[in-house]
């Protein structure tokens, strides 16, 4: 049973020399997390696992993010570039890893333009949110004068925006609301009727 498959994995990696075994180790370690993470995001979860971080939901979130997923990105390519190299194209030491190290960089680089390039596109998207003012929607999540979320159609689309009540009033879901200004990044929302 699961004995002797588990006395498998462990014959096959110990069939390993040492650097296969460090290859094989970031490889599975790297992968896990970015696997871990996809799925996290496909689930929708990926907002909240910014808790495991230990980051928060602002610019720093992202950074944060960023150095977990180039790191283990960077694990998950040096140790399949590496191993390949070294265990199936019989490649020398020295080459498999200048290799896998090349290949780990390459994959942090490419992290970091993709987290550019999102940066680029949220800054460009809170720039719009000006025109967001005199839109009207109704409230999501009950707003107050700390904080709710209310829908608006903005852009063409139904959006869900971070919003506060005027005058600190109690806005309960579903109450019809209009957008009176910006305070930093949430709508400052009224009543309509």
């Amino acid at each position: 049973g699961e004995d002797r498959h588990g006395g498998d994995m462990q014959e096959w990696f110990a069939a390993h020399n040492g650097i296969e075994q460090l290859f094989l180790l970031c490889a599975i370690a790297g992968g896990t997390v970015v696997l871990l993470r996809l799925v996290l995001t496909i689930a929708g979860l990926d907002h909240q696992d910014a808790a495991l971080d230990g980051a928060h939901a602002d610019s720093d979130t992202g950074f944060q993010l960023l150095s977990i997923q180039g790191i283990s990105s960077f694990f998950t390519l040096f140790g399949l570039v590496g191993y390949t190299l070294y265990r199936q194209a019989h490649l020398g030491a020295v080459i498999a890893l200048a290799a896998a190290l090349l290949a780990g960089l390459a994959a942090v680089w490419l992290m970091q333009r993709i987290f550019i390039a999102m940066l680029k596109l949220q800054s460009s998207g809170s720039v719009k949110l000006d025109s967001a003012i005199g839109c009207e929607g109704t409230v999501y999540l009950t707003v107050t004068g700390a904080g709710g979320s209310v829908q608006i159609s903005f852009a063409n689309r139904l959006r869900e925006f971070d919003a506060v009540s005027a005058d600190g009033t109690e806005l309960p879901t579903g109450t019809p609301i209009r957008v009176q200004r910006l305070a930093a990044s949430k709508l400052v929302v009224t009543r309509i009727g």
